[in-house]
């Protein structure tokens, strides 16, 4: 089966929805032909119904309502035959024999989704958020010429705009500093540096967003409030830190250990 609605489809792809299946686009992306296929289109119209419900939420609720949208690599990942094989093989090969069609790919997603990021912020959504989920497979030097021009591009929009943002990225430490120099008014980090030493490299005058390995709530209740301990306790009431786990949750997590997490976090932070 087919999802009309996806916002893959206004870019002239259909994103298969059969069941196991997650993210696989139909007619993926093999070659720098294929690049050709990319149709320009609008996020306020293509994804308008993403718009409205940010609109009914924020009607709705009295939190603050955190967009998202991916980067362009970590779209690529999923459009891209093979893209998201271990260590991201496949695309790593095509950004290295393609690269004048890597940079139009990339390009096309970088413009689009600070469009629609823009758009999120305006229909209600506080801050947005970029993931780059899969930055961390890549070389320093990679990310520095396949990457990061493109990442500029986003948060140089949202910055004109004056969206607050959020830099999301797991993996490789060493790309830390070029991530931090990409953009965003907060740079999300995972398990992987202390987040002091996180935050020495990022730089006064910026946010941190992070860092609990996910895998600790697994551990138990008593080793997550300990971990979290240690996080709060390596901040050090340092303004601009928010809590967070350094990627997403385990499906099998349990959501009274995330609760007690959190209650913990407003306590020991109100102190």
């Amino acid at each position: 089966s087919t999802d009309l609605s996806s916002p893959y489809s206004g870019a002239g792809f259909l994103r298969d929805t059969r069941k196991g299946t997650g993210p696989a686009v139909l007619n993926p992306i093999e070659g720098p032909d294929d690049v050709a296929r990319l149709t320009p289109f609008d996020p306020r119209v293509t994804l308008a119904y993403v718009l409205e419900q940010i609109r009914l939420l924020v009607s709705q609720v009295d939190v603050p309502i955190l967009g998202f949208v991916g980067a362009p690599l970590t779209l690529a990942s999923y459009l891209l035959r093979g893209g998201r094989g271990r260590e991201l093989a496949a695309l790593k090969a095509f950004m290295w024999q393609h690269p004048v069609a890597w940079h139009e790919l990339a390009d096309f997603w970088a413009t689009h989704m600070g469009d629609f990021a823009v758009a999120q912020h305006e229909a209600g959504a506080a801050a947005v958020q970029v993931f780059d989920s899969w930055a961390g497979s890549l070389s320093v030097e990679d990310y520095r010429e396949f990457v990061l021009p493109h990442m500029r591009t986003i948060f140089h929009r949202l910055e004109r705009a004056e969206v607050p943002s959020i830099n999301f990225f797991t993996g490789n430490p060493a790309l830390l500093p070029l991530v931090a120099d990409a953009g965003g008014d907060c740079i999300s980090v995972d398990w992987r540096l202390p987040i002091d030493q996180a935050w020495d490299i990022i730089g006064e005058g910026r946010a941190i967003q992070g860092n609990l390995d996910p895998a600790a709530l697994l551990a138990g209740k008593e080793y997550a409030l300990q971990r979290t301990r240690e996080i709060l306790d390596r901040v050090a009431g340092r303004p601009g830190h928010i809590f967070n786990c350094g990627h997403g949750l385990h499906a099998e997590t349990d959501h009274e250990v995330v609760r007690a997490v959190a209650e913990f976090v407003h306590q020991y932070t109100s102190r």
